[in-house]
């Protein structure tokens, strides 16, 4: 019998802000400071030694994962990859260094999407268990002030699915310049890898471009963005990063149409719906970007259905990343376009057993009965990175010897090429993960483990990354 995982959001998701940009980070940041000292007083300085405590033979490793509350769905795979993480030999069996044989233990906090609790879990991994380093995913709930505790207490930490923006922007003192850069300085204890605005712009551009082609659409386009600080800060970046991308492609420029910022949870979408009709220049808006909540996209999609906007395209980010916002939609899903960080269709396998990305895709579902979801590869990623740093250093309990190895990682693993020390990279320590363009379809039983699904994303864009094979050609949202 298969394990059935429970996988959802929460009652709370429209208080939730998202998962995140500069604004919030930094907010979340200055929170973890707050809380390491409110929490932990003067304690935890007394843990900020050059060395963990931990048996001496023994490494410990904290994983802070978001298993309820509003980011669920990105901890839903948990249960089944940590299964493989720990029976893969460098975890079952010991890992060798040097000429000492070191065990591995793994012990798994739930952050309950709260920034608070993270904090809280992320101090208690410290000072009770004892870990030589964290690891933590999903969102910038989880993962900003977990990354905030460890940089203040001097302990390795690596995070991974929340926009590289965000994280940074989450250590004090750092920001992001005018031209979309890192500004301020690397932290000292911790690494991340994912994207960020520009990649997503680099992503839904080609695609955008390609329907242009096939189409005799306008390049107007709506954008929906909330009047929050996640929807202000992508209201900006996210015109002047694509007008810098266009300009340097020599193309013509785009012409945004803005909705107007909104509150999260609004329930009647109809006067920005009719001004996406309106379009700008007597021409209307066939192109569509969003950065709004799930039940905020459900909701204005469904009217611009009753209200006859059909974009000749549709692209939206902060929504439709997992197979249960695609079911939430039904028939209106079809051809929605979105960003994808790991795909079963890719060519890479596991740096730990060898096992393919489509095997770990099909396993998954065979073994829990469910839909693959992307968080699962950038999960797993985590703990192929801890391997790589630990096999660069002598010793594992020297904490900054291991946060300076993870700064050094350069390797293939279940989502590809992560290099955290590339010149390309926003900042040292700053792996960036290249999206793919999907679109949700039909299923088929053509796709992961013969199996069919009601929706599923089908890879029709590999600008980014040409290793990742087409699965079907790219087709305008409404035609």
């Amino acid at each position: 019998m298969g394990i059935k995982e429970s996988v959802g959001r929460g009652s709370n998701e429209d208080s939730v802000p998202g998962w995140g940009r500069v604004e919030f980070g930094r907010r979340l940041g200055l929170k973890a400071v707050a809380g390491t000292a409110l929490i932990a007083g003067t304690t935890i300085a007394a843990t900020s030694t050059s060395e963990a405590t931990s048996n001496a033979e023994t490494i410990k490793i904290g994983y802070v994962t978001p298993s309820t509350g509003s980011f669920a769905d990105f901890a839903g795979p948990d249960r089944f990859v940590l299964s493989l993480i720990r029976s893969a030999s460098q975890f079952a069996k010991g890992i060798t260094l040097g000429k000492t044989k070191y065990k591995i233990e793994i012990t798994v906090k739930n952050s309950q999407s709260d920034p608070t609790v993270a904090s809280a879990v992320a101090i208690e991994l410290i000072q009770q268990t004892g870990v030589d380093l964290i690891v933590t995913s999903s969102g910038p709930e989880t993962t900003v002030p977990v990354s905030g505790v460890c940089e203040g207490a001097g302990v390795p930490c690596l995070s991974t699915a929340c926009p590289w923006e965000t994280w940074w922007s989450g250590f004090v003192g750092n920001s992001i310049g005018p031209a979309g850069n890192a500004v301020g300085s690397p932290p000292q204890y911790c690494s991340m890898f994912f994207f960020g605005v520009p990649e997503l712009v680099e992503c839904f551009l080609p695609m955008w471009n390609k329907v242009l082609r096939v189409t005799d659409a306008d390049q107007v386009y709506a954008g929906m963005f909330p009047n929050d600080a996640d929807g202000i800060a992508f209201r900006s970046d996210w015109p002047s990063t694509m007008a810098t991308l266009v300009s340097a492609e020599g193309g013509t420029p785009w012409t945004l149409v803005d909705g107007g910022a909104y509150s999260d949870g609004s329930s009647d979408y109809k006067a920005m719906i009719e001004l996406f009709k309106s379009g700008s220049g007597g021409k209307p808006c066939d192109f569509f970007i969003n950065y709004s909540l799930t039940s905020d996209f459900n909701t204005f999609w469904r009217q611009s259905s009753e209200q006859a906007w059909k974009p000749k395209f549709a692209t939206v980010a902060r929504t439709m990343q997992f197979p249960n916002d695609a079911d939430a939609l039904g028939e209106l899903s079809e051809n929605v376009a979105a960003g994808c960080w790991f795909s079963p269709n890719a060519p890479y396998e596991s740096s730990l057993t060898g096992m393919s990305a489509n095997t770990f895709a099909a396993t998954y579902q065979m073994v829990t009965a469910q839909q693959w979801a992307q968080s699962m590869g950038s999960t797993y990623s985590l703990f192929e990175v801890v391997i790589e740093a630990l096999k660069k250093v002598r010793n594992p309990h020297d904490r900054k010897a291991v946060a300076n190895a993870m700064k050094e990682v350069a390797y293939v693993g279940m989502c590809g090429p992560l290099n955290f020390s590339a010149s390309t990279n926003p900042a040292r320590g700053v792996g960036v993960i290249k999206p793919i363009g999907i679109q949700w379809r039909r299923g088929s039983k053509e796709l992961v483990g013969h199996r069919r699904f009601a929706w599923s994303p089908w890879v029709v864009d590999n600008t980014l990354n040409r290793h990742i094979p087409l699965q079907a050609t790219l087709a305008p949202t409404n035609a």
